[in-house]
């Protein structure tokens, strides 16, 4: 069996926001179930399913943004509900824009060993808008 805390940090910053910051879509959606919901919670916005709603959000956060960095991670990890809370720094880049910096915290639910439900608070506009696909 896998030694829950250590595997729900790497989780979150080894393979999920290492493939978002690196824009591998492979590497972000496989931390997700099929039928996983993520709520950008400040602007109510919500994107279900990984190969659908989940997937577009990414396409279009990878297009719009030439540059993603997350960082200065602070976790608390629930073993027992599989679940992990991070507050986090973010710096982003629009496409020819200048660099913005928020303040944010993830709530990231697990099923098995991988995300059913997400809840991002961010501390700035809404960077999560729905794709289009």
């Amino acid at each position: 069996m896998i030694e829950r805390y250590p595997f729900l940090i790497d989780i979150v910053t080894k393979r999920y926001f290492d493939g978002v910051d690196n824009k591998r879509l492979d590497q972000v959606l496989d931390c997700f179930t099929p039928d996983a919901v993520l709520t950008e919670v400040t602007s109510n916005t919500v994107h279900n399913g990984r190969d659908d709603g989940i997937a577009a959000m990414f396409r279009r956060l990878f297009t719009d943004f030439e540059q993603l960095w997350h960082g200065n991670f602070v976790h608390v990890a629930d073993t027992q509900t599989n679940a992990i809370c991070s507050q986090f720094t973010v710096l982003i880049t629009p496409n020819n824009g200048d660099l913005l910096r928020y303040e944010n915290c993830n709530r990231f639910y697990l099923d098995g060993d991988k995300f059913s439900r997400v809840f991002v608070y961010m501390s700035g506009d809404n960077l999560l808008r729905e794709g289009n696909d």
